[in-house]
């Protein structure tokens, strides 16, 4: 088919993600209050790309990107390839440290690649977008609530990803521990085991599917509901200061899990007044995100250029 492109450029807000929650792996994730901004255009030829804030002079600026890289699977969808673009990405979500900045990465450039193809979204609907995103990335736990926003609950069928989104409770407060140290998501699943004791797989059941109720109508059950026997556990060893934070914050009864591989910690509840988890650590309190990600029209503004503010959803 012949793939028209929308003249001027295009911008997209995603948000930071963390993924698995405890007991969910793989199903369960939380969008989260601190964003990317990227926007990008098609031009005559060749590709561009800008970086700002988390990423600078480390992340390619050319084809290679993320975030090309992801657009160019789309417009493959979508029937076609510009002969150019340029793209611009203000950074805030920490790379490689378990906050789902692949996969904002990912859903940035599908949603771009969308909005850049006149009548994109007649080709390429909500549900497709899911499953592309999830094509790429390989698992949907972080692209689900990057996606839609809010508490999400993530599953494969033959036909490809799916999800859906739960508005989260008033008394959760996620807040993330996020050490200057970085993690592989490649590395931290080579270290799980092929299989699982049968009684592991049912305490996870059990813990996951409370944790749906806990984070949606009752917080207090938050500590019982995060505990995790598939996965925490075997990555322990490859991280010791996120293990040793996770066990000792839930000693102190916060709902404390590693976010997504790690090796940030989430907690779900308060920390303990006056807690501090030494110099390694940076502790930013975020809010839920609900609408997830949010396209628009035209180029960043100043506020969105700000690589430390969250600024204001488009």
């Amino acid at each position: 088919m012949s793939t028209t492109f929308a003249a001027g450029p295009v911008r997209v807000r995603v948000p930071a993600t963390s993924a698995n929650l405890g007991p969910g792996f793989d199903a369960l994730g939380l969008a989260l209050a601190l964003y990317d901004d990227v926007s990008a255009e098609v031009t005559t030829g060749g590709v561009t790309v800008a970086v700002t804030g988390e990423g600078a002079g480390q992340l390619p600026v050319d084809d290679e990107h993320l975030v090309v890289r992801a657009m160019r699977t789309a417009f493959d969808e979508l029937g076609g390839q510009p002969s150019g673009l340029a793209v611009e990405c203000v950074n805030r979500i920490p790379q490689a440290r378990g906050l789902g900045s692949s996969s904002a990465a990912i859903v940035a450039g599908v949603l771009l690649a969308r909005a850049l193809v006149v009548d994109g979204k007649r080709c390429l609907d909500e549900d497709a977008v899911l499953r592309l995103v999830a094509r790429i990335e390989g698992h949907p736990d972080n692209v689900a609530p990057c996606l839609l926003g809010g508490f999400t609950v993530a599953w494969t069928e033959p036909s490809g990803a799916r999800a859906v989104s739960l508005p989260v409770a008033d008394g959760v407060r996620p807040t993330v521990l996020i050490p200057a140290e970085h993690g592989l998501t490649a590395s931290a699943r080579a270290v799980l085991p092929a299989t699982v004791p049968h009684g592991d797989a049912a305490f996870n059941a059990g813990r996951a599917a409370l944790l749906v109720h806990a984070l949606t109508m009752q917080p207090a059950l938050l500590l019982p509901a995060t505990a995790d026997r598939l996965h925490q556990n075997s990555r322990a060893s490859s991280m010791p200061a996120t293990a040793a934070l996770v066990n000792g914050l839930r000693e102190m009864g916060v709902a404390a899990v590693v976010s997504g591989a790690g090796p940030t910690v989430l907690a779900l509840s308060e920390l303990p007044k006056g807690f501090e988890p030494g110099t390694d650590w940076r502790v930013l309190r975020l809010p839920v995100d609900v609408p997830g990600a949010q396209v628009g029209r035209g180029r960043l503004g100043h506020a969105e250029r700000d690589p430390v503010a969250a600024g204001r959803k488009s």
